[in-house]
């Protein structure tokens, strides 16, 4: 067997494997049904209300990329699918990638494949949304998946939320595109309760397909934001842009992690620990230690400074991983192109269009956990 043929076998592999992982947490997700108990068939099949708009989008935005390198003749692997294991509150996937087989020399060109993906992807998300908030069910259709709400009627929220114990409540951070759909497109009696979104496949699919969009829209390092940040500003001011955007970005995950209300005891070990945390998120930035080190020290001072003065600011934690992964993995800085010739301006308009899209889609808490 050619090495070929193995590789387009394990990319079958991984993809299956991720439609069953997805499919297992839309189960878990909007109806409840967790592998670890009671699992039918039925309760399958009714994951793939999730599983399959959400892998189609994420389907069509690798594709975005794979197609648009093949139009240039670069060579490049068919999508890797990355299943996650069916734990609590996974959604069954870490997205998908291409690896570009050679290296590309044009700005141009780094700007086409870069830029296709996400665009793609958005688009593909707009319809699995707009289908959704058409095709809201009636409002009791809550009470099929939480029946001891039904006691309550449609007023179960005020009965409902931070009242029973034991419990882990759910909470969507809605961006401004489902704000917008919620205002313009949804039926205002059919719209569900921020806590219920999951509940909702082809909602909670496209929301977390914007999610994944603006992550990829990112203006830092190699991410698809790097590249379009990249074409339309060069390397010069990429480096610059890019290195305020993912310390303010770090900044604001970190916030009220490590404050000043914490026990003596406690202080103790997580100032240190998350200093370390912090100098290597900011290795990716590739300035000495010594500079390395201050930066770190600077923000966890004006984060501990702030909680100081209002112990009500939080930011979202959640996003310190991803920022460690760019840190250590993906780096900040935009590698220089051989050939740096100018955008036209029909890819610059595209260019700052997709910048757009990125703060349309991104959600400063995409989702809440709360246990009571």
């Amino acid at each position: 067997m050619s090495k070929e043929a193995r590789r387009i076998i394990l990319q079958l592999f991984l993809f299956i494997a991720t439609f069953v992982t997805t499919t297992i947490a839309g189960a878990e997700w909007t109806h409840g049904k967790s592998i670890y108990g009671p699992f039918t068939w039925a309760d399958f099949f009714s994951g793939m209300h999730f599983s399959v708009p959400f892998l189609l989008i994420l389907t069509v935005h690798e594709f975005g990329h794979y197609f648009t390198a093949r139009h240039y003749q670069v060579n490049s692997s068919l999508p890797y699918y990355i299943p996650m294991p069916p734990f609590p509150f996974s959604i069954g996937t870490m997205g998908a990638i291409i690896r570009l087989r050679e290296r590309i020399t044009s700005k141009k060109i780094n700007f086409d494949i870069g830029i296709a993906g996400p665009l793609a992807g958005f688009v593909m998300a707009m319809i699995v949304l707009f289908y959704g908030f058409t095709n809201l069910p009636p409002a009791e259709y809550i009470f099929q998946i939480h029946p001891e709400y039904e006691q309550y009627g449609l007023e179960y929220a005020d009965k409902v939320y931070g009242q029973q114990e034991g419990i882990v409540d759910v909470v969507i951070g809605k961006n401004l595109l489902f704000l917008f759909f919620e205002k313009f497109v949804a039926d205002p009696e059919r719209m569900p309760n921020p806590h219920e979104i999951m509940h909702y496949p082809y909602l909670f699919a496209g929301f977390l397909a914007l999610i994944f969009t603006a992550l990829n829209l990112l203006p830092i390092g190699q991410l698809d934001g790097g590249h379009v940040l990249y074409g339309l500003i060069g390397f010069r001011l990429h480096k610059l842009v890019a290195s305020i955007i993912f310390v303010s970005f770090v900044f604001y995950a970190g916030l009220g992690l490590v404050h000043p209300h914490m026990s003596f005891e406690d202080l103790i070990i997580y100032i240190p620990a998350y200093v370390i945390f912090l100098t290597l998120c900011f290795r990716g930035l590739k300035l000495p230690m010594r500079d390395t080190v201050m930066y770190a020290l600077l923000v966890f001072a004006g984060q501990f400074m702030l909680t100081w003065f209002d112990p009500s600011l939080q930011g979202y934690t959640g996003w310190l991983l991803f920022a460690f992964i760019i840190g250590r993995l993906a780096g900040v800085e935009h590698p220089p192109s051989e050939i740096e010739e100018p955008l036209d301006v029909n890819r610059q308009v595209l260019g700052w269009i997709a910048l757009i899209i990125f703060v349309l889609c991104f959600s400063p808490k995409p989702i809440e956990l709360t246990a009571y």
